[in-house]
């Protein structure tokens, strides 16, 4: 069954993962997921897929690499960052 999440809370999701997890095992177990975003939506899977270490032992760790790979409509406003006025 396919799972449907807000992006705050992909932090969280990614907790329910057994750490030490490879970046493989990871996709795989999140595949059905799909984040909403502020403009669209990404399968959380695919995005683990892209991310650059092969392996996490934790879920800060995969986190934090996952942010480099979130598409820009993650943001909010295309092309805005927070420091924009």
């Amino acid at each position: 069954m396919s799972e449907q999440i807000n992006l705050s809370r992909v932090e969280s999701r990614l907790d329910d993962l057994s750490y030490p997890v490879t970046r493989d095992d990871a996709a795989t177990e999140l595949s059905d997921v799909t984040v909403l975003m502020a403009d669209g939506e990404d399968n959380l899977g695919a995005l683990v897929s892209e991310v650059g270490s092969d392996s996490f032992s934790s879920s800060t760790e995969l986190y934090e690499e996952l942010q480099n790979v979130m598409p820009i409509e993650a943001l909010g406003e295309p092309g805005q960052s927070e420091g924009d006025a």
